[in-house]
């Protein structure tokens, strides 16, 4: 009896153990106050509560660019488990961070990838994002300038005049060498906070954040396309968000949901909405709860046993 016993507490054991390591967890990387500080982690089991890691502490501290910044870090997790990195170095640079890790807690040296120094009259790179596609094993990055006189102008209030921003790109298969910048995203507005994911039906989704001040819309719109090589159609949804301004889209599949969770910038808090169809979509922001002071970040999947690491960190 005793051996039976034992027996099956193996099995179970076992049997937990494998389902444990098919379950998923997400997290989301965000920056506070100035971003002088670094990258910030935080977790959810269900999509709507998020707590910080680390005791809301940094989990990496910027060291290139102009300002040193670390704002809008983007997160994609590589088929080999790697986690890649970029992030919005300076308010006025060329550039942007690049950084790697196995786990989210030890960190490659941070390099400055010059994605618009060839051209001397850019204003920023920022909001750079990450994603990979798989049936052409690239990874996509992309990010907001504005090159002046270079796109159609759009009516800018007096404290944004001289912005008017499109979304540009570079690929690369292994952060060691990079294609020529070429334009992704050229609507007729100002576009800032582009951010793709991937639906059940292989379909991708990009958010994007019509940035027009005058007057302002300061909302997100979403475009959709079955292959990245064939771009993203120009014409985009209407507003998803509210009568509020709304920056830094972070999509995210939880369930049969598609969340898109963004900073409210001027009400100084994070919201979010959901969909099952991309068309209807519910403002389910007095349901979330994210760390105090949250801003501009990224929300992916992980397998649990990623997180399980990171929450061992207290121990």
């Amino acid at each position: 009896m005793m051996k039976k016993i034992l027996l099956f507490a193996c099995f179970t054991f076992l049997f937990l153990a494998i389902v444990r390591g098919q379950e998923k967890a997400y997290l989301f990387s965000y920056f506070i106050n100035d971003s002088k500080d670094g990258l910030h982690l935080a977790y959810s089991r269900d999509g709507l509560k998020w707590e910080p890691l680390n005791e809301g502490n940094s989990f990496l501290i910027p060291s290139v660019g102009k300002d040193k910044l670390m704002r809008d870090p983007s997160i994609c997790q590589a088929p080999d488990g790697t986690f890649h990195m970029v992030w919005t170095s300076s308010w006025t640079d060329r550039i942007i961070g690049y950084a790697s890790s196995s786990d989210l807690l030890h960190w490659s040296e941070q390099k400055a990838i010059p994605v618009m120094m060839h051209e001397p009259t850019a204003h920023n790179c920022w909001a750079p994002e990450l994603f990979y596609d798989g049936p052409s094993k690239t990874y996509y990055i992309f990010w907001a300038t504005t090159i002046p006189g270079r796109h159609k102008q759009v009516a800018t209030s007096e404290s944004e005049k001289g912005l008017n921003h499109r979304i540009y790109y570079v690929t690369t298969k292994k952060f060691k060498k990079f294609s020529k910048t070429k334009i992704f995203f050229d609507p007729d507005f100002s576009v800032i906070d582009a951010a793709i994911v991937k639906d059940v039906n292989n379909e991708l989704i990009m958010v994007v954040k019509n940035e027009n001040s005058n007057p302002p819309e300061k909302n997100l719109r979403v475009t959709k396309t079955k292959n990245i090589k064939d771009g993203f159609p120009v014409a985009v949804s209407a507003p998803i968000t509210g009568d509020y301004w709304a920056e830094g889209p972070a999509p995210l599949i939880v369930g049969d949901y598609l969340y898109v969770y963004f900073d409210k910038y001027r009400d100084h808090k994070y919201g979010a909405v959901r969909s099952k169809d991309c068309v209807h979509w519910e403002d389910v922001s007095d349901k979330i709860v994210f760390p105090k002071g949250t801003r501009h970040g990224t929300a992916f999947t992980v397998d649990s046993k990623v997180l399980d690491s990171l929450l061992r960190m207290k121990e």
